[in-house]
């Protein structure tokens, strides 16, 4: 009686040892992931990647966060400020503002020595100090891509093209409205005024905020025009709105002939399915789980390895879909 007395809290503190140091009961490492929209499948693909790389390493943990409804830069960063007193570990995070965020957050992450990866949208260069590495598409490249394949439906010879991006700050968004502007006009410019035969519509570009609500009524009033400029959004904004098919559908036979041509961002699953309907020309997409599968391995080496990315910025790259191909151009993965 005396032995089994004995023994028992020595048998239990052992146990304690085993699973303290064993890798399942490893201390737990959390990486939050920040869209710029909460709501947004495209942030939530990136999500399950760093779930799926989670998966992987059962030390790792994915938290999940975002301002709600629209690209606001102030909900942001106030998020951002609240993961410091849950005490994660490192950030992943899509730029809204990059000063703002900056100022409002990342300086007190980078006191703290709390790791940080940029995806989707980069910081601006003068504040890449307070990120390890940016991992998601080169953008200027893919507003580029955007421009060339706009090419294709101009039909006359001063052509109108309305652009559509969210918030005036955002970086990624700027840089793909700058790649469009130089692929079609074929140098850079703040706005095209007839270079090579392309007009900016006078009300254009417009700013949306990632709203779709507004998306939507900026898009139809672009489609009432007579004739309707060239519409391409640099992001999905208005394929997101559950009235994007009723809005759209009463063209959807001008689409068929290329007399009304939307181009969008992206490729989440709600935009291949208006783009199985007829009701939108092209969509050109990026890879948002490699975004989040990717960015998370770089975090976590960091913070298991000591290992600092190699590279200032890791590309990924973009694919292209049409009515003809929208079965098998891509396929969204899911944890």
């Amino acid at each position: 009686m005396f032995i089994q007395y004995f023994l028992r809290p020595s048998l239990f503190l052992l146990g304690a040892l085993l699973t303290f140091f064993s890798p399942q009961g490893a201390a737990e490492i959390t990486i939050a992931v920040v869209g710029k929209t909460k709501n947004d499948s495209f942030y939530q693909q990136s999500f399950h990647g760093c779930q799926y790389f989670a998966n992987l390493h059962p030390a790792l943990n994915c938290i999940y966060t975002g301002p709600d409804d629209f690209q606001d830069v102030r909900a942001q960063v106030i998020i951002v400020q609240e993961l410091l007193e849950k005490n994660i570990d490192a950030l992943l995070i899509s730029t809204t503002d990059s000063d703002f965020l900056v100022k409002g957050a990342l300086q007190e992450f980078s006191a703290r020595n709390i790791p940080v990866i940029t995806f989707d949208s980069d910081l601006l260069p003068q504040h890449h100090q307070y990120r390890l590495a940016y991992v998601g598409t080169n953008n200027f490249d893919f507003g580029q891509a955007l421009g060339q394949y706009a090419k294709r439906f101009k039909h006359s010879e001063k052509q109108s093209i309305c652009l559509q991006s969210g918030h005036k700050t955002t970086p990624n968004l700027n840089s793909r409205l700058a790649g469009v502007r130089f692929a079609l006009a074929g140098e850079n410019t703040p706005r095209l005024t007839g270079q090579n035969g392309w007009y900016e519509h006078p009300r254009c570009p417009l700013y949306s905020l990632g709203k779709r609500a507004d998306s939507v009524h900026q898009l139809d009033t672009m489609l009432k025009k007579t004739p309707p400029p060239i519409f391409l959004a640099v992001a999905g904004f208005a394929q997101f709105s559950p009235d994007y098919v009723s809005t759209v559908y009463p063209y959807k036979k001008q689409i068929e002939q290329h007399k009304i041509v939307i181009i969008s961002a992206d490729t989440e699953d709600t935009q291949l399915d208006v783009l199985k309907q007829g009701l939108s020309v092209a969509n050109i997409g990026q890879k948002p789980f490699e975004m989040g599968r990717l960015g998370a391995e770089l975090l976590y080496n960091y913070l298991i390895n000591k290992q600092r990315p190699e590279k200032s910025s890791y590309y990924l790259g973009y694919h292209y879909c049409t009515p003809e191909n929208v079965e098998y151009c891509t396929i969204n993965r899911k944890w």
